[in-house]
């Protein structure tokens, strides 16, 4: 009988959905119950800072699309995996990761973590998904600007391909309840809670 490593029982899951889906309430559901969450977008602020640079949608827009331009497509997802180690190599199991935006990246992650990795859709009516767009506090949006960035997103970035080809799908036009409950029902699937 093979011995299990601490390696083979590692578990990560990348939440993936165009903006307003609800993937910050999907990670927020995760790390209160304490799995430590990797942020893609945080990677991307970080540097933007560094760069001083003021973080607005529409220079958070252009950063990313020259970042990845200049550095390689990789840029980010380079990052998230030195992170992910990081947090394996200190004891963690479980771990959330919160942005994963293009084809590259999904294949990159796929790739370092194939037995891993998991990838769970979340799903939102685009009306909905405008309505929560326009009542955020932080950065809101207009619904014109919701279909700009979806489509900037789908075309610059490959957003569409990771949404596409995920492993789960959750749907979450009802309550924040029934969202969890979804999560809930998935993450118990792949053993990744109780």
């Amino acid at each position: 009988m093979k011995l299990m490593t601490d390696r083979e029982n590692v578990k990560i899951i990348a939440f993936v959905g165009l903006a307003g889906s609800g993937k910050s309430a999907a990670v927020e559901y995760l790390t209160e119950k304490g799995i430590p969450k990797i942020y893609f977008g945080g990677i991307i602020y970080k540097a933007m800072e560094e760069a001083g640079i003021e973080i607005t949608w529409e220079s958070q827009k252009q950063f990313r699309e020259e970042i990845r331009e200049k550095e390689g497509k990789d840029f980010v997802v380079k990052r998230v995996i030195k992170e992910a180690h990081d947090l394996i190599n200190a004891g963690q199991h479980r771990i959330v990761l919160d942005g994963l935006y293009t084809w590259s990246e999904y294949k990159i992650l796929k790739h370092e973590f194939p037995a891993a990795m998991s990838v769970i859709a979340i799903v939102t009516p685009k009306h909905e998904r405008k309505t929560r767009m326009a009542k955020r506090t932080e950065r809101p949006m207009t619904p014109q600007e919701v279909d700009e960035r979806d489509w900037a997103e789908i075309e610059n970035l490959e957003k569409g391909g990771p949404i596409a080809i995920a492993d789960y799908f959750v749907h979450n036009d009802k309550t924040i309840d029934n969202l969890h409950a979804q999560l809930h029902d998935v993450l118990r699937q792949i053993d990744f809670i109780d």
